[in-house]
């Protein structure tokens, strides 16, 4: 041993003043060779060598020196990405170097290639000296490329964490079962198709991890796992479970989703600390009676029918014993109701209870969600929608009971003197439903109601709406929101009872000041009154409204008080100060009306208050937004297009920029609720794909405060990007598409109008292709594709164009998307081969062959969709769904054509889309 330590000393002797400068050099590694910002390479008991290149060598050179501080490094770090050589002996080095290593750090996954997809390690295994490292409780192997795993691993004996996910590895060596201290395991995203029966004597393990692989069946074995809290076999290949599982006592977390099972062990049911089971996206068609009641369960898009429960009732929902429970799946959209009555989760995750009686016979309901617009929209102008448009059909459908209705919606910002209420189509009028809301969640809200027959249903904030029924002898209405603004009916002001509804509107002081210039403006709350029934009364009708704020019936000014009235349809107010006589006390103004309107009162030295009263009732109304483009950072072609209020467009950015890039966002506009506007692509980019929302080229949106407004879109060019980048913008108009597009100069010329319909102007920049490229759907000259369509004409096609544009998005995440629809990694691996110098054969091919398989079957579109969703690609689903909505659209458009559609398929018309009377919206 001492023959060890004395023998630096003779090669330094001889090497003289070198070895001194060679020592100076490390020092400056391990101080300058971290970089600027960064302290030292060698901090405490930390090492960290992955973030800069060259990390084996520092290591070496370390070692070399025998660094005293190295015998402190229980942490080490190191970049899978250094040259395999280097690699291998800088770790030989490690048990010597670093005897009291506790966490090991060889990650890959740090380098990105040309196209964004995240690169793998070059490391392919471990040297046996590593078995050394007595006291290591951490190895992260992640993101390389090992196929088999290191045969030191086993006789890490104090071994707690082992993460091994983004590798190559096919199988696990019974070898592993020696690792008694493990407690945390993650294989995830590898290729294994079996797991070692060893697995089983991990007694210590509480958290596994296998998700992403290819296993098709689990080892009994499994059951023995005494301490396991957590398992997760997403997005296997798994069949059936082996009944062992019921004996995971210490069970707490167990996901199964995006398998293939047809059943599951009962004995599941009876674990005791199981809080969480997904089962999600499988095939089962019957669940054990014990887990179809469960709270913890989810079992979302399996084909049980009238046995799937769904995910929980919405609080508050009754629960009747022996009701058939249904759960509908995405591609379905009708069920049966029969006399017994059911309880219904729709896909789009509205609920329906139907009592028993409320249909004499057997009757098919149909749903539909439609996507927000004018005409399916009836707002009043202080409304804010909550919700999409729920069409159940058939319409007009009387039950003999009322069906329970609840609907999920966006909580409103704003809650005070607001109220959220289901707003219905009956007899061609809109009219709003008595609602409950229901909390399940601090952000999960429903809004629950009884409706005696189907239509439109929709979820609307209101102001707060009181109503009353006046008799022939009078009575009083007063608002719950502002306690002092009351309507006062005397006896004999209508000969037969008639419904009253009164609104009230604040507006707050700062911006009416700011508005007018006027420090001392004010303004009492807007008060809009209507009614049903003959427009006037019999007799004059008080009205009660208080002062504005700091204004009392002692000290003001009359000549500066000015009552305003405005009668819908028209947006003007007229001051009417001089035609009623206003009692003033010394808080109320008072004031007598015969028929119902909307009425105002102002306190202002400004004498043409009815422009000013325009021009404020509209900023009321007004919401502040801005608009951005984004694209994709891996794909420049997909442009991410939103309308966001403007308190949210720094949270949504920071989420948003890991994945996108782009401008700054727009300056702030002002646009109100359900108002039109259109995105236009313009300097040589066009829209690459023939979407519902799309006309002449322009992305149609409706602009709703609380929903996303965002959209998804493909852009192309006929430019030559193997030339140079193709630098365009999108520009942002108000209104819907002209009948005649100005081309782009007038349009440039319209924008300096003070009356322009232009809103903001974003860059959008294609970049230039490399010569061994080409434009993403030109490449299919060289692969002979057969033609062929997916799908139906009811549903939609996909067809051959379809399928080339969608393989043009795809990029490096197919091989993932071949494996949720279901080909073998053998045959990626064929495909690879085959063209392994071409990767958009390698997309195509994939896709094509899997299409042509498909031919004839049901549900393949269906499958497509949520392959693309697994793989974390629901941009590219989004699109595809957009494409069977134009198909579908054009089918219904023929059947309407040939006069074979029934009444039902069509939507709400102009006149019954009509806005409700002001008070009821």
């Amino acid at each position: 041993m001492a023959a060890v330590e004395e023998e630096p000393q003779p090669r330094a002797a001889a090497a003289g003043d070198a070895a001194d400068t060679a020592d100076a050099d490390a020092d400056a590694d391990v101080d300058a060779d971290a970089g600027p910002g960064a302290s030292l390479l060698l901090a405490g008991n930390r090492l960290s060598l992955d973030l800069y290149p060259g990390g084996c060598r520092r290591l070496l050179r370390l070692c070399a020196r025998r660094t005293p501080q190295l015998l402190r490094v229980e942490f080490l770090q190191l970049s899978g990405h250094e040259d395999p050589r280097l690699l291998g002996a800088a770790l030989a080095q490690v048990p010597r170097s670093l005897p009291h290593l506790r966490s090991l750090v060889l990650k890959g996954g740090q380098h990105w290639d040309a196209r964004g997809a995240c690169l793998r390690g070059s490391l392919t295994t471990l040297p046996a000296s590593l078995s050394g490292l007595t006291r290591l409780a951490h190895l992260d192997l992640s993101f390389n490329s090992l196929e088999t795993l290191p045969a030191c691993i086993p006789h890490m004996r104090h071994l707690g964490a082992l993460l091994l996910s983004h590798n190559h590895l096919a199988e696990l060596p019974e070898a592993l079962g020696a690792l008694s201290a493990l407690t945390f395991l993650s294989v995830t995203h590898n290729r294994l198709q079996a797991l070692p029966v060893a697995l089983g004597a991990l007694s210590a393990l509480q958290r596994l991890d296998l998700s992403e692989n290819l296993l098709d069946t689990l080892p009994a074995e499994v059951g023995g796992l005494s301490s396991l809290q957590e398992l997760n076999l997403a997005s296997n290949r798994l069949q059936s479970l082996p009944a062992s599982l019921a004996g995971l006592r210490s069970l707490q977390l167990l996901v199964l989703h995006s398998n293939l099972l047809v059943s599951v062990p009962a004995g599941l049911a009876r674990l005791p600390l199981l809080v969480r089971l997904d089962l999600r996206d499988n095939q089962l068609r019957e669940v054990p009676p014990e887990l179809l009641d469960a709270p913890f369960v989810r079992l979302q898009g399996n084909p049980l029918g009238e046995a799937l429960p769904g995910s929980p009732s919405p609080p508050g929902t009754p629960v009747v014993p022996g009701m058939p429970r249904l759960f509908l799946t995405s591609e379905l959209d009708s069920f049966l109701v029969t006399p017994q009555g059911c309880s219904v989760t729709l896909a789009c995750g509205v609920r329906l209870q139907f009592p028993a009686g409320a249909t004499a016979t057997a009757v098919t309901i149909r749903y539909r969600l439609w996507l927000p617009e004018p005409r399916l929209v009836p707002l009043g102008p202080h409304d804010s929608l909550l919700s999409g448009v729920l069409e159940l059909q058939p319409h007009g459908l009387a039950f003999q009971q009322e069906v329970g209705l609840w609907l999920l919606f966006v909580p409103p910002r704003a809650r005070r003197c607001r109220e959220v209420v289901v707003r219905t189509l009956s007899d061609d009028s809109w009219s709003d439903l008595e609602t409950r809301l229901e909390e399940e969640a601090p952000k999960r809200l429903w809004a629950h109601c009884q409706v005696p027959h189907f239509s439109w249903f929709l979820v609307v904030s209101r102001p707060v709406s009181n109503a009353c029924l006046v008799p022939p002898e009078g009575t009083l209405l007063w608002s719950s929101g502002h306690p002092g603004v009351k309507v006062t009916f005397p006896p004999g002001a209508t000969e037969e009872p008639r419904q009253v509804r009164m609104q009230v509107v604040r507006m707050a002081g700062r911006e009416l000041r700011a508005l007018l210039g006027e420090p001392q403006a004010a303004v009492s709350p807007l008060l809009c009154l209507s009614q049903s029934g003959p427009s006037s009364f019999l007799r004059p009708v008080t009205v009660q409204l208080p002062l504005p704020p700091g204004v009392t019936g002692l000290s003001l000014d009359r000549s500066r008080l000015h009552l305003l009235y405005r009668a819908p349809p028209a947006a003007t107010w007229d001051d009417i100060t001089a035609q009623v006589a206003l009692e003033l006390t010394h808080l109320y103004a008072r004031f007598q009306v015969t028929h119902f309107s909307w009425y105002w009162l102002w306190y202002t030295t400004k004498t043409c208050v009815g422009g000013l009263a325009r021009k404020a009732w509209e900023r009321l109304r007004l919401h502040r937004v801005n608009l951005i483009a984004l694209q994709r950072r891996r794909d420049p072609e997909q442009v991410l297009l939103q309308c966001l209020p403007r308190n949210k467009v720094d949270a949504t950015l920071r989420r948003l920029l890991e994945r996108y890039r782009g401008p700054e966002p727009s300056d702030t506009v002002e646009m109100f609720e359900g108002e039109k506007f259109f995105a236009a692509f313009e300097r040589g980019i066009d829209v690459d794909a023939d979407r519902p929302d799309c006309v002449q080229g322009r992305v149609c949106f409706v602009f709703y405060s609380h929903l996303k407004n965002l959209k998804e879109v493909y852009v192309t060019t006929a430019l030559d990007r193997q030339a140079q980048a193709v630098r365009g913008q999108v520009s942002f108009y108000r209104g819907a598409v002209p009948e005649e597009v100005p081309e782009e100069a007038e349009a440039a010329r319209q924008r300096k109008g003070a009356d322009a319909l232009w809103m903001a102007t974003l860059p959008i920049k294609l970049p230039r292709l490399r010569r061994t490229e080409g434009p993403g759907l030109g490449q299919g000259a060289g692969l002979s594709l057969a033609p062929l369509n997916l799908g139906d004409a009811e549903t939609g096609f996909l067809t051959q164009s379809n399928l080339l544009n969608l393989a043009g998005r795809l990029g490096p995440d197919w091989p993932a998307v071949a494996l949720h629809l279901g080909l073998s990694y053998r045959e990626l691996q064929r495909i690879r081969h085959e063209f392994r110098d071409d990767l958009d054969a390698q997309i195509r091919h994939m896709l094509f062959s899997w299409a042509e398989r498909q031919a004839g079957q049901p549900g393949a579109v269906r499958r497509l969709v949520q392959a693309l969703e697994q793989s974390d690609r629901r941009d590219v689903a989004e699109e595809v769904r957009a494409i069977l909505e134009l198909g579908r659209h054009k089918y219904q458009d023929g059947i309407r054509r040939t006069s074979l559609a029934p009444r039902d398929l069509a939507p709400p018309g102009p006149s019954a889309s009509r806005s409700p009377e002001p008070a009821q919206a």
